[in-house]
């Protein structure tokens, strides 16, 4: 994570990593989770929390066991789910399959934490094998940064490059490519806390709810309200070098809270044997609610952020 004598990462212990600001905690990265291969082990971030500390992130609702905080989960890989759960098949509805791969943490090319605060990773991604798991499907290389550009918002960017080395096709897609209508989620994906049901989904000129699900924009965001009035925001801003931008978005507001940038929504992204995918996101998590004029402004500061860190 990046930038700045206020922010600081180190290891909280072999399994997480811990981004502080002036000495208290913004994010918890765990990039060794001991979840059952059911739920596709991967990397998330959680507990999320916004510089006034406000938590914005979920760890395993009962709805949804696999829905963690902040994380890259992929439910069509070829014939892989790294999302968790079942998998949505044409014609059949959602079955439980022996699909749920991993995204293993392989190694640290570095963490800094003195003054500033970057991390890049090395995973592996095993498809499972006998209810464990089995070969390297995929290598990625994760980056992730973090600034604090204003007093009341922080910015995480997210970005990956993913190498096909299973040896054949592995075209990402979602339940909508598969036959599920508007349901095209996939990618980096937030889940947000219970209280956030109900909530605002904002876009480019608009805030709304559900009927915003399945919109080309290039960013979109979320306020919802914690107790006693309080609330808060988190934006996704889409890189435009990402397939498909601007994406179609996976947003709900009821039943639960989520916003995913979704490349692969209801298009497949060709990954064939060898190929090297590239994505990269911006998630701004401020204080207050925010309307549309803010959640532009906001969607500025993330922007900012993905550019300073590429010409980095």
């Amino acid at each position: 994570m990046t930038h700045g004598p206020e922010l600081a990462v180190h290891h909280l212990d072999d399994t997480a990593l811990e981004l502080v600001h002036r000495g208290r905690p913004l994010a918890t990265y765990v990039h060794s989770p001991g979840e059952v291969q059911l739920e596709s082990p991967r990397p998330y971030l959680h507990p999320v929390r916004t510089l006034g500390g406000e938590l914005v992130t979920v760890f395993r609702p009962e709805d949804h066991v696999w829905h963690k905080g902040i994380s890259l989960s992929l439910p069509h890989v070829g014939p892989h789910n790294f999302w968790g759960g079942p998998t949505f098949v044409r014609g059949e509805g959602y079955r439980q399959l022996p699909n749920n791969g991993s995204m293993l943490h392989e190694s640290f090319a570095r963490v800094d934490g003195d003054g500033e605060a970057h991390v890049v990773e090395d995973l592996l991604w095993r498809a499972e094998h006998e209810g464990s798991t089995g070969p390297v499907v995929v290598r990625e290389r994760r980056e992730l940064g973090a600034t604090v550009p204003a007093d009341d918002a922080w910015v995480l960017t997210f970005r990956t490059r993913l190498t096909n080395v299973s040896g054949g096709a592995l075209d990402i897609g979602s339940p909508t490519t598969h036959g599920r209508e508007n349901a095209g989620y996939g990618g980096l994906f937030w889940r947000g806390p219970m209280s956030f049901t109900g909530g605002t989904v904002l876009a480019p000129g608009r805030a709304g709810t559900e009927e915003l699900r399945g919109e080309r924009a290039p960013w979109m965001g979320f306020t919802g309200e914690h107790a006693e009035g309080r609330a808060s925001t988190v934006l996704f801003v889409d890189d435009d070098a990402n397939p498909h931008h601007p994406p179609q978005w996976f947003v709900r507001s009821d039943p639960f809270a989520c916003v995913n940038p979704a490349p692969f929504f209801s298009e497949e992204v060709a990954f064939p044997d060898g190929a090297t995918l590239e994505l990269a996101y911006a998630v701004v998590v401020a204080d207050r609610a925010a309307d549309p004029d803010r959640a532009a402004a906001l969607a500025d500061l993330g922007g900012a952020a993905l550019a300073a860190q590429g010409s980095a």
